[in-house]
């Protein structure tokens, strides 16, 4: 399951509507909002993600935290380390052979590790 899934359907189960009702007031098919609830779509556009934040009635942050999460949640990724050290394409290799293994723990400390040290690097150029 992706990010952008597992909100979606907290936010669905919360408001207590049916996968089929939902489906059908953003005009998509049960099976598509099923996929896309399972992480087995790709992320939706920014269209479909708008309908998403209407269809929620969510505003400011929590709209903005949808479209964030819908960023981050392609369940297939592609890392191009081409031109790269060889250490980025090493990384990314352990990542991929491994991720697996990863409980929720040490994938949440992971990803708070190196969200860190980007926001650091983010800092010193602004």
């Amino acid at each position: 399951m992706t990010p952008f899934a597992a909100r979606i359907r907290q936010m669905r189960r919360a408001r207590g509507v049916t996968q089929k009702e939902m489906a059908a007031a953003l005009g998509v098919s049960p099976a598509y909002l099923s996929a896309l609830e399972h992480g087995r779509r790709s992320p939706p556009n920014w269209a479909m993600v708008q309908k998403i934040i209407g269809y929620f009635n969510v505003i400011w942050d929590e709209a903005d935290e949808l479209q964030r999460l819908a960023t981050l949640s392609h369940p297939r990724v592609v890392v191009d380390t081409a031109g790269l050290p060889d250490k980025a394409t090493a990384l990314a290799n352990l990542i991929a052979r491994h991720i697996a293994e990863l409980d929720e723990e040490e994938l949440t400390r992971l990803f708070d590790e190196l969200e860190g040290i980007l926001e650091k690097k983010r800092k010193v150029t602004e």
